[in-house]
């Protein structure tokens, strides 16, 4: 445990100064969440322009609907060392015309094989959007993102797919029902579990 711990310490502030993606239209601004006690991970795409500027993961109207998803405070969601947030992205990727761009690869190229590896004392992973679930979950790789969430909604092996939080996925959320009335339950109760 102690040799985990270390390389991710190692990691880490590698991670903050990392200038991979120096072309990006803001500039790089890695933006993460991990610690060696992280048990729940929320693996997301990449933060958002605003979040970017505020420089914290998950600091906007996405991040209070996912919040209330997990049922974490703000305090309990940014402050409990049990709970990391890594996209597949650390660095806003800039805009196309419809959203954010996909996240860079070299990002996850570098740092997602050695930062999983360091994180031995994972509970529950909570994976959001196609590139996440590529990566994640690779047996799905192709599947929409509503057959993800589906075949993952008992959280075998530790694992959901949630949509993504954006309030551009309303209408998801209202043309699938099932997710907010069947499996936010089992993801709070396992949250909890992990957290307790």
């Amino acid at each position: 445990m102690e040799t985990e711990q270390q390389d991710l310490s190692g990691l880490i502030p590698r991670m903050r100064a990392c200038r991979l993606c120096a072309d990006l239209p803001l500039g790089p601004n890695p933006l993460f969440q991990l610690s060696p006690g992280t048990r729940i991970l929320i693996a997301g795409q990449a933060p958002g322009r605003l979040t970017h500027a505020k420089g914290r993961p998950f600091d906007d109207p996405s991040g209070v609907r996912l919040r209330g998803w997990l049922g974490l405070s703000e305090a309990g969601f940014y402050e409990d060392p049990r709970v990391g947030i890594f996209p597949m992205g650390l660095c806003f990727p800039g805009s196309g015309t419809g959203g954010d761009l996909p996240p860079r690869v070299e990002c996850a190229q570098a740092w997602r094989g050695p930062v999983m590896g360091a994180l031995g004392g994972l509970e529950l992973s909570l994976v959001l959007g196609k590139y996440a679930i590529d990566w994640h979950l690779p047996q799905l790789k192709g599947a929409s993102v509503t057959e993800a969430v589906r075949q993952t909604s008992q959280g075998e092996g530790g694992i959901f797919v949630l949509p993504h939080p954006s309030p551009r996925n309303n209408r998801w959320l209202r043309n699938n029902p099932w997710f907010e009335g069947e499996v936010l339950g089992r993801i709070r109760a396992a949250v909890g579990r992990a957290l307790t």
